[in-house]
């Protein structure tokens, strides 16, 4: 009984419940963006994610963004995505995010670094309308990302994912505008665009220390003739394997040239140019975030010896340095936690728990109601009833001010 109680709690654990406020199911806000530097108006769709479990007053929280070219096309996805990585079934794979979706006006001249050359498969009205990629890096940089940290709950965190056109501008920010994004994610882009003129900028680029602390996911499809393989295109000069031909140039060069990026490429034998994004993606937050999980195991549990505090504490630390800005040990995720140790009677580990929340969530009244529910399974009245005055002081709640009332009326007894 005792490990089938155990076994439960493991895979319960971090669980939150979300409710909704009303019958429908809302995914995020579309706003608009006046854009002196374009000269239009541009929408941009905003996910952010839900908190509110249940109405439990948890300290405000702020998160990494993601910016998403082709965000009309891609945000679904993508929020689907974090979302489950980030939150559903106790996932903490990856930080919960918000998500920017820009959608195009003029996709062609915005998603393009440079003029086109004359090609094949393309006409000279589209050349003609390319090259305006610069204009739009500014949009991001002077207008789009200073709208969404003074508007949005922020971390200064930023991940910049584009495909076809969009990965070639991912790449364009990387090399050109480095400093912007924190991460890059490239699926199959257009690096063939303007005859190869940004790979060979990347290929003969001096090797020093621009890209340290940054990553880059390079997701490559299967775009090649019947009866190709990826090394026999790589002998073909005809323009219909440029595509490829130009992205295993370009990962075999970051293989051995990264200067200090944190790089990861994959190809997808099975997917096309237009059904690599949704698995690439997902790989892409897999690889980026591929230490963001803090892993627990049954002895933690079981042992009232265990380190779990240190490890808690020494793993947020290290994610911090890692990411680069300050990463708490989440308050929803302690507080579950805390809560689990208390059932199964490892009171003292409990007890680091709930008080860490305390030192890291001062403004927070669950935490002081989640330390008064410890105090009460412990028969300290006294100072459980401080710590619930300390949460209704905070912020007025039902839940709190009842057990507040039902030891009030305990000691009058």
């Amino acid at each position: 009984m005792r490990n089938a109680l155990l076994t439960f709690l493991l895979c319960s654990l971090y669980l939150s419940s979300y409710a909704q406020s009303n019958a429908k199911i809302e995914l995020g806000t579309i706003e608009v963006i006046n854009s002196k530097i374009l000269d239009e108006e541009r929408k941009i769709w905003v996910y952010i994610p839900d908190d509110n479990n249940d109405g439990i007053a948890f300290a405000k929280t702020k998160y990494p963004v993601v910016y998403l070219l082709d965000g009309d096309a891609h945000f679904y996805s993508v929020v689907g995505l974090i979302h489950q990585l980030s939150s559903v079934n106790g996932n903490t794979i990856c930080p919960k995010m918000i998500v920017v979706g820009i959608p195009n006006t003029n996709r062609t001249r915005d998603l393009t670094p440079t003029k086109g050359t004359p090609h094949p498969f393309i006409d000279s009205a589209m050349i003609a309308n390319s090259g305006g990629g610069e204009a739009f890096m500014e949009f991001m940089e002077k207008e789009l990302i200073p709208h969404v940290e003074a508007n949005y709950p922020t971390e200064p965190y930023r991940m910049l994912i584009g495909h076809s056109f969009g990965g070639l501008t991912a790449m364009n920010a990387l090399v050109n505008h480095t400093d912007l994004f924190n991460s890059y994610v490239s699926l199959d882009p257009s690096m063939w665009w303007s005859d190869q003129q940004l790979l060979k900028e990347i290929k003969g680029a001096a090797n020093d220390e621009k890209y340290k602390n940054k990553a880059l996911f390079l997701g490559i499809a299967n775009t090649m003739s019947e009866g190709m393989d990826t090394l026999s295109v790589q002998k073909d000069t005809t323009k219909g394997s440029e595509h490829i031909r130009s992205l295993l140039t370009l990962g075999k060069h970051l293989e051995t040239h990264s200067n200090g990026l944190n790089f990861q490429q994959q190809y997808y034998p099975n997917d096309d140019h237009g059904s690599v994004p949704l698995i690439a993606e997902y790989d892409a937050l897999r690889y980026i975030f591929k230490d963001y999980r803090l892993k627990m195991g049954h002895e933690d549990f079981l042992n009232p010896s265990a380190d779990v505090v240190d490890r808690v504490k020494n793993h947020y630390l290290q994610l911090t340095e890692t990411f680069g800005y300050e990463i708490k040990p989440a308050e929803q995720l302690v507080n579950q936690m805390a809560y689990q140790f208390l059932q199964i009677k490892q009171i003292d580990l409990a007890a680091q728990l709930f008080k860490m929340n305390v030192v890291n969530y001062p403004k927070s009244p669950n935490v002081y109601d989640s330390l008064g529910d410890f105090y009460v399974a412990n028969n300290d009245k006294a100072k459980a009833i401080e710590s619930f005055k300390k949460a209704l002081d905070l912020k007025e709640t039902e839940y709190t001010r009842d057990k507040l009332k039902e030891l009030m009326k305990e000691g009058k007894k």
